[in-house]
């Protein structure tokens, strides 16, 4: 597959600076070019890379007007190299209906042609899967697991009993959906177990990375939202509510029964106690520690979470600390030394 720099643009709505007639079969990174591949610059972190890339062609934002090599001006440098790197790189379809051969399907589950099951995947009792849909191998869907269209299952995914996920939604290997929500009850020295009665609702649009786990409720449901995304190693507790396009980063922990807004920000290693709600809108930085209700609007960072302007200066006076104690003792000193004269 190759297109002109000039069809490129057209197709990202750009502007090309140099030659329109360069041929371009692929993409690389900016600091890795080759001849007849573009590249991107969106962090300005890498702008020096300009001068010296071995790339054909860069995009860049319209800031952008001078380089070694011809330019692309784009609005969104990033979101032009989505576009671009789906025409060189377009999503696998599921055009016929397979089944493979060593793949198991119970004979009431429903799959509406055409869907793509590899092999070693195992179907359960009244499962439903919408067209177009590919369930990788290894993969295991529990009795009544309803699947909708669009929907694309990576290799040795679980998904429990009686759990629904929505259309266009991407499940990565290793994620568990509908396991059991770490709900117990103290009698006397023992912990005894509450039955999980729920499910798990994933509405359309939902990406999940690898190595998940989203816990079934203990009594109805726990819910991800329409075009929220969930990055690797991401733990999600029972009866967790999450609203739409929300984004949480690797390493998270959400506690049970809480509900997260739509358009929420986690970042890396953000853990969250139970029964909170955390408003729309906000941003959790990397490692913030949330013990209690986060309005909307809010960008809360730091153990325990708090106001990005009230950490911010709690970190400004601890890096001062040093100085103030050098300070406290010297008049300490002087003072002792004024007592004995």
């Amino acid at each position: 597959m190759k297109k002109t720099l000039g069809e490129l643009a057209e197709l990202v709505g750009g502007t090309v600076i140099g030659d329109s007639s360069v041929i371009i079969f692929g993409i690389s990174k900016i600091e890795e070019g080759l001849p007849g591949t573009i590249s991107f610059l969106a962090n300005p972190k890498y702008k020096k890379y300009l001068s010296e890339t071995k790339s054909s062609a860069v995009l860049v934002p319209k800031t952008v007007t001078k380089a070694a090599v011809s330019l692309i001006q784009v609005d969104d440098s990033y979101l032009a190299l989505r576009n671009i790197a789906l025409y060189f790189h377009p999503p696998a379809e599921t055009s016929k209906h397979f089944v493979h051969p060593l793949a198991h399907v119970e004979k009431n589950a429903f799959l509406d042609p055409p869907v793509h099951v590899e092999a070693f995947a195992y179907i359960g009792k009244n499962v439903q899967i919408g067209k177009y849909s590919h369930i990788g191998a290894h993969s295991y869907l529990g009795n009544e697991v309803k699947i909708g269209e669009c929907v694309y299952i990576f290799p040795g995914v679980t998904i429990l009993k009686n759990c629904e996920i929505g259309n266009n939604v991407l499940i990565h290997s290793g994620t568990v959906i509908g396991s059991d929500g770490f709900g117990y009850a103290k009698d006397g020295s023992k912990y005894l177990k509450i039955p999980q009665t729920g499910n798990v609702v994933i509405a359309d649009n939902v990406e999940i990375g690898a190595n998940c786990t989203i816990d079934r409720a203990s009594i109805g449901s726990t819910r991800i939202g329409k075009g929220s995304k969930l990055d690797n190693l991401v733990q999600i507790a029972h009866n967790v509510e999450i609203g739409e396009n929300t984004v949480i980063a690797a390493q998270t922990g959400i506690s049970g029964s809480t509900k997260i807004g739509s358009n929420v920000i986690m970042g890396g290693q953000v853990g969250t106690a139970g029964h909170i709600e955390i408003g729309d809108n906000t941003i959790l930085g990397g490692r913030a520690g949330v013990t209690k209700s986060i309005p909307p609007d809010s960008f809360f960072f730091g153990y325990p979470a708090r106001d990005h302007k009230t950490m911010k200066k709690r970190e400004a006076l601890l890096n001062r600390l040093p100085g103030m104690y050098e300070k406290i003792k010297l008049l300490i000193s002087k003072s002792e030394e004024s007592k004995s004269s």
